[in-house]
């Protein structure tokens, strides 16, 4: 640590933490859209950078120019329980300063402005890491005989309400819902969208081929589509409709139509082309819908509101975790390939549940896709957690 750190600025929490090292602490529950009660809590063990597996060998340059792109984010709003917006101005600054190339410094740069804490689920602190995508998809402006499956834009009558403006002790818990007579009532499920629910209210902001290509541009949450003119234009998330997310792969597992270790991404596609009619009613069973939006400039776009970075931007449990600090992740690729280097958590999804849950973006080409679609290995991470600071 360097000789100009100290703890003046930081949360009383963190500085408990400096000063009582490996004594449990807890991060409370950050915002998403789900009404289930949150499970467990995330616990923070401080350990030493040489104690991270593989530190040494990471290209730390990469992750400077990942965490980068949170620093306008965080250099306005801070991040909650981890540093206020003083805090990451000063960091941010520093990271600004380094040289283009220089791999010691970037290093440096991370051991002196942050320490390491495993990051514990009781008393475990392996969980499970999964993978997404950004997918190209063929798509038209207009609807067609061959183009006749919606991607909808958020409806101007879903309301999204923040429990934590009502009860304390409900911070950071949202529902989704419209308004019918007064009362607030659940909003309109997959099936009920899909059977024309949004109907003649203008809401289709592009038309594909694939209804299940649908299906899983929504469990990606952003995408490219291609259009038949052969230009491509980006979609992103733009809200859901309030509904809990079901994995339709667990369904399989648990009608016997697919193994528990067969289950993957393609496992789930191939059987979908051979099923389509009970595979329509199958993607039914989750009720959870999203909207989108048309992008500019690059993507695709994190729930942090920033680009993501193929293999270096991460989507964690946002209701336990914040977005925006470094993570130390440690898994295995689909192949089995050691994985470990430094991340940013820039997303979420509602599909990562639990505190030790990883969902690493691979990017936009066929190799993602791949990757994406087979990623399920068990790993461990370590979030890197700034000293308070100002200029000694």
């Amino acid at each position: 640590m360097s000789e100009r750190l100290f703890s003046l600025k930081a949360p009383t929490f963190l500085r408990e933490r400096l000063a009582a090292a490996f004594i449990p602490l807890v991060l409370l529950s950050c915002a998403g859209i789900d009404d289930r009660a949150v499970p467990d809590k995330p616990i923070f063990r401080p350990v030493d950078f040489k104690t991270l597996p593989g530190w040494g060998a990471d290209d730390h340059i990469s992750a400077i120019k990942v965490l980068l792109k949170s620093c306008p984010i965080m250099k306005r709003k801070g991040v909650e329980g981890f540093g206020d917006a003083s805090t990451w101005r000063y960091i941010c600054g520093e990271a600004a300063k380094l040289r283009i190339g220089d791999a010691e410094g970037a290093r440096q740069f991370f051991e002196d402005y942050f320490f390491p804490a495993a990051v514990y689920s009781q008393d475990r602190p392996d969980g499970l890491f999964t993978g997404y995508y950004e997918p190209e998809l063929n798509g038209a402006r207009k609807e067609t005989a061959q183009f006749r499956f919606p991607l909808h834009v958020r409806p101007s009558d879903l309301v999204i309400v923040n429990l934590g403006s009502f009860r304390k002790n409900m911070k950071g818990e949202k529902i989704a819902g419209r308004v019918v007579n007064g009362s607030l009532i659940p909003y309109h499920d997959r099936a009920k969208i899909e059977q024309g629910a949004l109907n003649n209210r203008n809401l289709e902001l592009f038309w594909l081929d694939s209804a299940t290509d649908v299906f899983f541009l929504h469990i990606q949450g952003s995408g490219r589509i291609r259009l038949r003119d052969d230009t491509v234009v980006r979609v992103g998330f733009a809200g859901t409709n309030g509904h809990l997310y079901t994995a339709i792969g667990r369904e399989l597992i648990a009608r016997g139509f697919v193994s528990k270790e067969k289950m993957s991404m393609q496992a789930i596609r191939a059987w979908l082309r051979k099923n389509p009619t009970d595979g329509l009613r199958l993607m039914r069973t989750n009720r959870s819908y999203v909207f989108f939006r048309e992008l500019d400039g690059d993507g695709p776009i994190g729930a942090q509101g920033v680009a993501l970075t193929p293999e270096r931007s991460l989507a964690i449990d946002h209701r336990l975790m914040p977005l925006g600090l470094p993570i130390w992740v440690d898994t295995t690729t689909p192949d089995g390939a050691p994985f470990r280097r430094l991340m940013v958590a820039q997303d979420t999804g509602s599909a990562i549940r639990g505190v030790v849950r990883g969902d690493i973006f691979w990017g936009s080409s066929a190799r993602a896709a791949d990757r994406a679609g087979k990623m399920k290995a068990p790993g461990r991470y370590w979030f890197l957690i700034p000293h308070a600071i100002r200029p000694g």
